[in-house]
């Protein structure tokens, strides 16, 4: 039960460390001040308006006493109460109190001045919103009612605008230096992130710098060495594939020439077509080794990426199905190898080839179909590995090393993308292709 509320509460928090910290500071500043705000108002401010209405009602019925015992002159009365306890006071002989009711069940100042009337008094009726300052107050005497009008400071105090004032001007600014602390705190933690996604895509990341709090800058710290770590690994893998390259492509050289002096045509054109197939071999794995060399990270429209990499081709086999004007930030000329190496795919081994893309609100999708004869499900991951070639649906070629796929996994994934194989509408093979937007 407590797992599953845990996971309830999850939804309705916010997802970014900025708006968690900043609740965390927040609710408890906002429940103290509730708090606060509640005892006052429970223990002083009500207290004090209800002896102060108490007061008045007891005002009200001296002058209603003394008005009735009062034979000579009742008006000298009533100035009387005006000049000394700033009552308007005004004796309507002939009226009827109204009978639509004025009060507002939520006004404290209504509630208390209700409590007090109903105690002392039988039959009243007041309004405290005609006027602005005034509580027109009318209470029954005989046939008619007094009616009076009395500033609304006799029964509230002002120490509660001034307490709110000054218990919401503290909260305010606590929580904005909060919110600035904060800000100061956890954009180290950004600049890591976006450091740590630049360099997961193979772009450079020379310009970050560890900052914040002991334990992010130390975070950091690490996050820089192990770049450079395998910064230092890639360009000795680089320079001991250069080599390699230099060293093999003698002997091949050699092997070729000797090849012109064996008579037998028939073992020179096996020999021949092995020395070809090795130099492929040799120049697909440089190529894909070097594939994280550094390369401008651009912006650039895909839709028309795709559309000029299919004119090329000049076959038309190849449809294509694409909305206008999607930009994508990422490498363009991996990514049109990428296209070039699916393409090539397809074209070995089916007739008609598809290409769809697609827009969603988080990722652009494109999806490559073909008629072949497909990839068996079970062999669909291996397919991606380094020079794995199937012998099965697709068929084998001596022009594939067996590299195509494993390029173009390569070159999605450093963009941040996934890439998978399924079947196709046509039967064939469906290549879907997810890039983050």
């Amino acid at each position: 039960m407590s797992y599953g509320l845990s996971n309830f509460l999850k939804k309705f928090l916010p997802k970014r460390l900025f708006y968690r910290a900043l609740l965390i500071v927040a609710v408890p500043i906002i429940a103290l001040q509730l708090t606060v705000s509640i005892v006052f108002f429970d223990s002083l401010w009500i207290k004090t308006n209800k002896g102060m209405t108490r007061a008045l009602v007891g005002e009200i019925k001296t002058f209603m006493s003394a008005y009735e015992n009062e034979e000579y002159d009742k008006e000298f009365l009533i100035i009387l109460f005006r000049e000394h306890l700033d009552f308007n006071v005004k004796y309507e002989p002939t009226k009827v109190l109204p009978i639509e009711n004025k009060e507002r069940w939520f006004s404290p100042i209504d509630r208390t001045l209700r409590r007090e009337l109903k105690s002392q008094l039988a039959n009243y009726w007041f309004n405290t919103t005609t006027y602005k300052n005034l509580i027109d107050l009318r209470i029954k005497y005989k046939d008619g009612y007094f009616q009076f009008l009395i500033p609304k400071e006799r029964v509230t105090s002002s120490s509660a605008r001034i307490f709110a004032l000054w218990i919401t001007l503290p909260a305010f600014l606590l929580i904005i230096i909060a919110i600035i602390f904060l800000k100061n705190q956890t954009r180290p933690v950004i600049n890591l992130a976006r450091a740590s996604e630049k360099f997961g895509r193979g772009e450079d990341v020379e310009d970050f710098r560890p900052s914040g709090a002991l334990e992010i800058r130390q975070a950091g710290y690490e996050f820089d060495k192990m770049r450079k770590r395998i910064i230092k690994h890639l360009n000795q893998r680089s320079e001991m594939l250069s080599g390699i390259s230099h060293d093999l492509r003698t002997p091949l050289t050699r092997m070729k020439l000797q090849l012109a002096f064996i008579k037998d045509e028939e073992i020179s054109q096996k020999l021949s077509d092995d020395i070809l197939e090795m130099e492929k071999m040799l120049n697909e794995y440089l190529q894909f080794s070097s594939l994280r060399s550094k390369e401008i990270t651009e912006t650039f429209d895909i839709s028309e990426l795709i559309k000029n990499t299919v004119e090329k081709y000049e076959k038309k086999e190849i449809t294509i199905n694409l909305p206008e004007r999607i930009y994508f930030n990422g490498r363009k000329n991996l990514v049109q190898r990428c296209l070039n190496n699916l393409i090539d795919n397809s074209i070995k081994y089916s007739e008609n080839i598809s290409i769809t893309l697609t827009k969603k609100s988080n990722n652009i999708s494109i999806l490559v179909d073909d008629d072949g004869p497909g990839i068996e499900e079970k062999e669909r991951e291996n397919v991606f590995k380094p020079f794995y070639k199937t012998n099965k649906s697709r068929g084998d070629s001596k022009s594939s090393v067996g590299l195509g796929l494993s390029i173009a996994s390569d070159i999605i994934r450093s963009h941040g993308g996934n890439i998978k194989l399924d079947k196709s509408p046509k039967n064939g093979l469906r290549v879907k292709i997810f890039l983050p937007f």
